[in-house]
């Protein structure tokens, strides 16, 4: 069984993976992500930074418990994206929550990473059986089990 370290370090590539995953499918496949695509970015990027922090600090509970609780906005974010999903009336497209995002200043300095400008009920194109919204649910569960898993384990 790997110690906390190692978890947590497996838990940030992972997190980092994924998102370079989303920027291909972003600029190899043009699939633009919209304004919660954008959030779980965000969400990945800290669960993914907070538990490479944990990993080689000197209270990594704290840390760790941070890098829990991105993953676990991620899954409220993802639950909001699977309701928008199966409620074709519903929609999040233009509206403030994309003006207020795209002004952020990570969006207006790196807009290839962080600038929403799809629609999120366009979220409909399928990689294995899942749409990328019940992907991203999986992988934001793994995480957040690994990252608890790690909470309530003895430190070595």
């Amino acid at each position: 069984m790997p110690n906390n370290r190692t978890l947590l370090l497996a838990v940030a590539a992972t997190c980092f993976a994924l998102v370079g995953a989303a920027l291909y499918l972003q600029h190899g496949k043009d699939m633009l992500p919209c304004p919660l695509c954008v959030i779980q970015r965000y969400a990945f990027l800290g669960a993914g930074m907070f538990s490479l922090v944990a990993a080689f600090s000197n209270k990594p509970k704290i840390w760790t418990a941070v890098a829990a609780a991105s993953a676990l906005t991620g899954v409220g974010y993802v639950a909001k994206h699977l309701y928008v999903l199966a409620n074709p009336g519903f929609s999040c497209g233009i509206d403030p929550m994309e003006t207020f995002l795209n002004k952020i200043p990570t969006a207006e300095f790196m807009p290839w990473l962080f600038r929403a400008e799809g629609l999120c009920e366009d979220a409909r194109d399928t990689l294995f059986g899942l749409s990328i919204p019940q992907w991203s649910g999986v992988w934001f569960a793994l995480v957040t089990i690994a990252l608890l898993f790690a909470l309530v384990r003895r430190s070595r």
